[in-house]
């Protein structure tokens, strides 16, 4: 790079009123071009007055329409830095001023400040003519004032920097004549001030020198070669000096532009003349092309109205004798729709909290058309389907956010496809979509719901302990942990005892188990509250009311409650022996504490003394005569009546109803009690037996046991005596019949003495159970019922006499030792 000096970077801040808290300032900067690598541009975060930290945490980046990235953030120091080389000729070529524009970009919230860097131009460019020696052949009969076109140079800079002037090698002949055009653009010509002589100098070389107004200054040179022809003295003369024509961007290739014409005062060949380009710039190679005959121009390449907007040509016509004129074409380009909007995102979310109030940010992004006029202008809109709540906003020209428009809720919309649409105005009009994918993420907005407001379940009574007997689910319309429930029982009591001594329920399923089994006749109903909470934060919950009812079974029997039993016999009932046909005895009355067809009692006559005498109502219980009575029939009468539920199975209860027949009152009653006694004498018999047979049972397993026990002490006495030193017998201590020795060492047995009454008659019945002892002549109890088997010095019984007496069956069982 050249020396330079220049005013360095300067920022200026305009300070934009901020809208929707996105923009905030535009920052502009000046710089000169080819700037080193890493030179500072400026301390943006001072200028914006932003900290190191808020750049470091808002993930600060810079954002360019596209193309090379010229400008670095450093975030750690907050300045800009020279990326890339920065060739203002390449980025901007004529434009005046160069401005290279970027954003940058802030999230958390997010911002974007507007930066415009002013591209200085230096003077680092020559004057370049097209090419480096130009041949001219000019006829020796050509007229002083005549003057030869000669290509411009071209100096990329500009300002100060551009071409200036232009200076020709001093010669006898020649002098150069610069004009200026009505376009402002200037033409160079080589004016012949002296005829020229073939014969004196047959060649002319030139030097044609341009120069720049930079400092240093910079020049460029071509050579021009001049061919002096012999003879032809009337040149090709344009009709026009400037030919001008305009054609849209889109026109085919082969499409006719404009035609040039000349004419040549000479004739024969002398008058021939051919059409070509003298200069054609470099963006205009390929372009166009120019008939030699006709002069007519046309397009042979593609025109791009955003590339280059205007062409500028030198068409020279050259007759055979190497006369030449020019003249220059200019051909404008016109726009033509033929570019797409573009939709750059430069911030975008792909997840939305449906909690987040409306006029949240989602994307930020940046519209371009490179189109012009009506063709580059774009309308940008949401497609609206289902009234999606979204909206579009622009803070600045071809700037836009998108923004939520209203409250979201995910249960309803989990997920949107959002369409963006840019169309410009052109025709026919062009259009860009963008789709964002936006997810709704879930909060804990919903409690669990249940299926019903209230539950009503059945239970049948004695159930077992830790069984089911109904389930509940609730549902949550929230995701992940928010839409997991847990279902909990209140804590209330149900007579005084807290609920949870009666249900229990699986938290995960909501199945509840019976605690304990119940009985109908103690409760029937009762409520449980259930409640559901999910795992969001905070949790949100819900509860429901769950009637329980109980179901009877027929487990209970009925219950008599008259006639009353005085000392465990019925109360006798009196009639007279008068009475007449259905006549009222009594009334059996019995209860059942189960319910409905439990409950539901038939009365029946079981057993009777006559059973021709006496009937019971089917269903009160109602105890009647069927007929008179007669003197045959006996004083005492007993009814034994069935009480009998309608359950499955039934269960029954038998009351025995006591009837005197009699008119003398006294005389029945002492007769009744000596009969009651008797009659219960010999209901008890089969009780008896049956006890008595168990007892025997028993016994026989005691005796056994016994019998082991004596076998084992004989054992033991014979290994004894065998080990007695001189054979002598061990020495016996004596022991009254009702004593035994303490411990488990001595020899001789205890004494067991059991005795059982069946009865509370003991006069009538008895059991009695006589374990042998040991002989003594201590004397018995003469009430104590004694049997002794006699015991020789061994100690050991000949025989056990085991003697049952049950009234007047006696049965004997003999047990021998060995």
């Amino acid at each position: 790079m050249l020396p330079w000096t220049f005013i360095t970077q300067v920022p200026i801040l305009f300070v934009f009123t901020a809208y929707l808290f996105l923009v905030t300032a535009e920052v502009r900067y000046s710089i000169p071009e080819e700037q080193a690598r890493g030179a500072f541009i400026g301390n943006i975060a001072k200028d914006l007055g932003l900290d190191h930290q808020r750049l470091k945490t808002g993930k600060a980046h810079i954002y360019t329409d596209g193309g090379t990235e010229y400008v670095e953030l450093n975030v750690n120091k907050g300045i800009l830095v020279v990326k890339d080389r920065i060739d203002r000729e390449h980025i901007c070529g004529k434009i005046v001023p160069c401005l290279l524009r970027f954003q940058i970009i802030l999230e958390n919230p997010i911002q974007f400040h507007r930066v415009t860097i002013d591209i200085i131009d230096i003077n680092d460019n020559n004057p370049v003519f097209s090419k480096n020696n130009i041949q001219l052949e000019i006829s020796e009969f050509s007229p002083p004032g005549a003057m030869f076109s000669l290509p411009n140079a071209v100096d990329s800079d500009v300002g100060v920097n551009s071409l200036k002037s232009y200076t020709l090698t001093p010669n006898d002949h020649f002098k150069l004549k610069i004009e200026t055009q009505s376009d402002e653009s200037t033409s160079v010509n080589l004016l012949l001030e002296t005829p020229l002589d073939r014969e004196t100098q047959e060649e002319h070389v030139l030097v044609l020198k341009a120069v720049d107004g930079g400092e240093p200054q910079r020049s460029g040179t071509t050579e021009i070669r001049i061919v002096v022809l012999d003879v032809n003295d009337n040149a090709p003369v344009f009709t026009q000096r400037v030919y001008k024509a305009s054609v849209r961007e889109d026109s085919l290739t082969g499409s006719v532009l404009t035609s040039v014409n000349a004419n040549d005062a000479d004739k024969d060949t002398n008058g021939n003349f051919k059409y070509f380009f003298a200069h054609v710039p470099d963006n205009a190679q390929g372009l166009f092309e120019i008939n030699p005959d006709s002069g007519e121009i046309t397009v042979i390449g593609h025109i791009d109205y955003e590339s280059t907007k205007v062409y500028e040509m030198t068409v020279d016509a050259k007759d055979i004798g190497g006369l030449v004129s020019s003249s220059k074409v200019i051909i404008e380009i016109t726009d033509a729709n033929d570019n797409a909007p573009l939709i750059n995102l430069m911030s975008v979310s792909s997840q939305i909290s449906e909690d987040s109030l409306p006029g949240s940010v989602i994307a930020i992004f940046n519209v371009q058309d490179k189109d012009s006029g009506k063709n580059g202008k774009v309308n940008c809109f949401v497609i609206n389907n289902n009234n999606i709540p979204f909206k579009l906003t622009s803070s600045l020209n071809d700037f836009y956010t998108l923004q939520t428009d209203g409250f979201l809720d995910r249960e309803n919309v989990p997920q949107y496809n959002i369409t963006i649409v840019v169309k410009d105005e052109g025709e026919p009009s062009l259009s860009a979509t963008q789709i964002i994918t936006l997810q709704v993420s879930d909060v804990n907005d919903n409690a669990p719901k249940f299926e019903k407001e209230q539950y009503k379940t059945y239970i049948t009574e004695n159930n077992a302990p830790g069984s089911s007997f109904f389930s509940v689910r609730a549902k949550d319309d929230d995701s992940g942990l928010n839409s997991r429930i847990s279902y909990f029982i209140a804590e209330t009591g149900i007579n005084n005892i807290s609920v949870s001594s009666f249900v229990s329920i699986n938290s995960d399923e909501g199945v509840l188990y019976a605690v304990r089994a119940f009985d109908y006749e103690e409760l029937n109903h009762f409520q449980v509250s259930v409640t559901a909470k999910d795992r969001g934060s905070p949790p949100l919950s819900s509860s429901v009311i769950i009637n329980v009812y109980v179901q009877d079974q027929n487990d209970n029997h009925p219950e008599i409650l008259y006639p009353l039993l005085n000392k465990g016999s019925p109360v006798a009932e009196f009639i007279p022996r008068s009475a007449d046909i259905g006549y009222l005895v009594t009334k059996v009355v019995a209860v059942d504490k189960d319910s409905g067809q439990n409950a539901w009692l038939s009365y029946k006559i079981l057993k009777a003394t006559d059973q021709t005498l006496f009937e019971v109502g089917l269903h009160n219980g109602e105890i009647r005569t069927l007929r008179q009575i007669t003197e045959k029939d006996s004083t005492k009468q007993r009814i034994s009546v069935l009480v009998e539920d309608s359950g499955q199975p039934s269960h029954s209860a038998t009351v025995n109803v006591n009837v005197a027949v009699t008119d003398n009152f006294a005389l029945a009653i002492s007769e009744f009690n000596d009969f009651t006694q008797e009659k219960n004498s010999n209901g008890d018999i089969k009780f008896y037996l049956v006890l008595s047979l168990v007892i025997v049972s028993l016994l026989f397993v005691i005796f056994l046991i016994v019998l082991i026990f004596l076998k084992f002490h004989k054992w033991r006495q014979s290994k004894l005596f065998n080990e007695c030193p001189n054979g002598t017998l061990p020495v016996i201590p004596y022991y009254p019949p009702r004593y035994a020795e303490v411990g488990a060492t001595g020899t001789l047995c205890h004494v067991y003495n059991y005795e059982v009454c069946l009865t509370t008659d003991s006069g009538k019945s008895e059991f009695k159970y006589i374990k042998p002892v040991i002989q003594s002549t201590v004397g018995m109890d003469p009430n104590e019922t004694e049997a002794r088997s006699p015991m020789s010095n061994d100690l050991i019984a000949e025989e056990d006499l085991m003697q049952v007496k049950l009234h007047d069956i006696t049965f004997v069982y003999k047990f021998y030792l060995n």
